[in-house]
This record gives structure tokens, C-alpha cells and sequence, in this order.
């Protein structure tokens, strides 16, 4: 039996694909395309240094030393209370994939690696250290990706949701070498909204059943449930800008504050630096100085740096410490993790 022509030329490369594929994969290629990332980013670090050198460093000590404790303690609850609110987003994975851990377990393991993807980037917290820990508790590569994937779709649907709000209702302050003006940003905050309620119809229209794309398969959950994934992750988004917006006392309204951490989160996305180290400072130094002294701004986003990124690091450290001596005292086997030692 021959094929017909129309599969026949569905199924031959386009003209031209296959010298693309091998120029592209020439060691020289990659070569010029790592160099361009690591000048990328090194034209950030030195944008970073410069802009550190003009920060009068002892204005903004005074100004963190100036912090209550009462609103170190409230920036820190609300902040807690997102990591908690993130640390139910494998949940969503947990009733896709139907696997045998329980929620207790689920969300212990997003609570360890949520740290870890904060402060060194994606490929570590959420994807390594979910990894490790998963595999341990008998969960096999393709749940764990699919669990990975759901998570991360969450976050981001809320994201682009809160992003639409804000930048609709409340054109932020931004740096002046960014060039995006009020109106840019509402109709990039529509683009963004748009996402968001594409993802909540692809459930709707799917009903439940998954998405296979490329010969992988992206479970999709019902459309109640998607609603549910935008709203847990509006509510984490929400809790941090909540801390920053307690760590200014007031004096910068709420939608500024929430702008410092999303326009913080992409921006620290898009520059590839770990945690967005400098990247967050900057940018919510812009946003929040419209408000308050430069020095005053720089302090809340160091506090809130130390509250949201590096407090729960050291926690998340002590927890998966403690997994990895479980671990090797039972012989560092496959699955010898229990689910009442997690």
C-alpha cells in the first residue's frame, strides 16, 4: 500500500530543515550561543555593581535597623502563609496523577523544594530537589514531570492574572532604562489575563481529559479546578505582596507593593541571575521610591529578601538534611523513605 501524497508531504521535513538542524547543532553554534548568554549576564552583574555604588549603604542600614520588630514579625506570618499557599499547588498534580502520597507528604516535599527554586533557580528546587525527594517516596520520572508541570502552571496562571489587575488599575513606577509605558503594560497585562482565561477554556472545552503534545502527555483538570489553581495562586502572589506592603509601614499603597514582586519575578526570570540576586532590589527600589526615601525602599526589599527567600531556604536546608541522613542510615536505596519520615 503507498502512502498518499498529502501524507507523504505532511510527513517529509520542510526544505531547508535538515541543514538548519546540523548548522545549528555545530559545536561553534553553541559555543556563540553560550557566550552571548554568559555576556548577557554579565552586562547585568555590571549594571547590578554600578548601581550598588551609589546606594549610601549606611542610609539603608539605619533604615533596617529602623524596622519594628512587630512589622518584621507580620512581613514574616504573611510570607510563611505564601510559602504555605504555594506548597499546595502539587496538590493539584497529586489529583491528576493520582498517586498513593498522601497530602501531608505532598505538600512537605513542595514545601522543601519551593526554597530551593527561590534562591537557585527552577532546575534545582523545582525540578531536582522534587526529584529526589519524590523518587524516594516511590514516585516514578513521568509522575513526577507531570506533577512539575502542574505546579508550574499554576503559579503562572495567577501570576498573569494579578499582573493584568495591576497593570490595568495602577500603571507602576519603573526603572528608566525599561521602555514600557502605562499603556504598554495595560494592554501587556491583557495579553497576560488572556493566557490565564485560555487555560481555564482549554480545561472547559477538554473536559478533564489530557493534552498530548508531542508524544507527551499534560494532564488538564476540569474546569472548577482550574479556577481553583488561579486562585490558590492568586492568593500566593497576594501574600507576598501583603509582606512587602507591611515591611512600608503603609507608606506605599498595596498595588505597589504586589508590582515589586511580580515586575521583580520576570524580570529576575528573564536575566537567568539566581533568586534574581540584585535584580529584585532594583527594580522594587524603583517602584517603591516613588513613595518613600531610596534608602527606606532598598531596606524593605532587603527585608523582605531575608523573610521570603532566605529564612525559609535555611528551614527547607535543615528539612532535606534530615531526608538525606534518613536516607543514608537506611542504606540509600530506591524508596526507602517512609512517608511518616518525610
Amino acid at each position: 500500500m503507498t502512502a498518499s501524497p498529502s501524507r507523504t508531504a505532511a510527513a517529509a521535513p520542510a526544505p531547508g530543515a535538515g541543514r538548519w538542524r546540523a548548522l545549528l547543532a555545530r559545536p561553534g553554534w553553541r559555543w556563540a550561543g553560550g557566550a552571548a548568554m554568559a555576556a548577557v549576564a554579565l552586562f547585568i552583574v555590571w549594571l547590578l555593581v554600578r548601581s550598588a555604588m551609589q546606594v549610601d549603604w549606611p542610609a539603608v542600614w539605619r533604615a533596617l535597623r529602623g524596622l519594628p520588630p512587630a512589622t518584621l514579625a507580620l512581613a514574616a506570618l504573611l510570607g510563611w502563609a505564601g510559602h504555605l499557599a504555594y506548597g499546595c499547588f502539587d496538590l493539584f498534580g497529586r489529583y491528576l496523577v493520582r498517586h498513593r502520597l498522601s497530602v501531608a507528604r505532598t505538600m512537605a516535599v513542595t514545601l522543601i523544594a519551593y526554597p530551593f527554586t527561590l534562591n537557585l533557580g527552577s532546575l534545582v528546587g523545582g525540578v531536582s530537589v522534587r526529584w529526589r525527594l519524590y523518587s524516594r517516596l516511590g514516585l516514578n520520572v513521568g509522575q513526577i514531570a507531570q506533577v512539575v508541570v502542574v505546579s508550574i502552571v499554576t503559579n503562572w496562571v495567577g501570576y498573569f492574572a494579578l499582573a493584568c489587575g495591576v497593570f490595568w488599575r495602577w500603571a507602576p513606577p519603573l526603572p528608566p532604562s525599561w521602555s514600557l509605558d502605562g499603556g504598554q503594560l495595560r494592554w501587556l497585562g491583557l495579553a497576560l489575563a488572556a493566557l490565564s482565561a485560555g487555560y481555564v477554556l482549554l480545561c472547559a472545552w477538554r473536559g478533564g481529559q489530557a493534552l498530548t503534545l508531542r508524544g507527551h502527555s499534560l494532564p488538564l483538570p476540569r474546569w472548577p479546578v482550574a479556577l481553583s489553581q488561579l486562585a490558590l495562586s492568586c492568593t500566593s502572589w497576594g501574600l507576598m505582596g501583603a509582606a512587602v506592603w507591611a515591611l512600608a509601614r503603609g507608606q506605599a499603597p498595596y498595588p505597589a507593593a504586589l508590582a515589586t514582586v511580580l515586575l521583580g519575578a520576570v524580570a529576575g526570570l528573564i536575566s537567568r541571575i539566581p533568586a534574581g540576586l540584585g535584580v529584585l532590589e532594583a527594580v522594587g527600589t524603583a517602584v517603591l521610591s516613588a513613595y518613600m526615601p531610596v534608602s527606606e525602599a532598598l531596606a524593605v526589599v532587603l527585608a523582605f529578601r531575608a523573610l521570603y527567600y532566605l529564612a525559609p531556604l535555611a528551614a527547607a536546608a535543615v528539612a532535606l538534611l534530615a531526608t538525606e541522613l534518613l536516607w543514608r542510615r537506611r542504606g540509600g536505596g530506591p524508596e526507602t523513605l517512609s512517608q511518616n519520615e518525610l
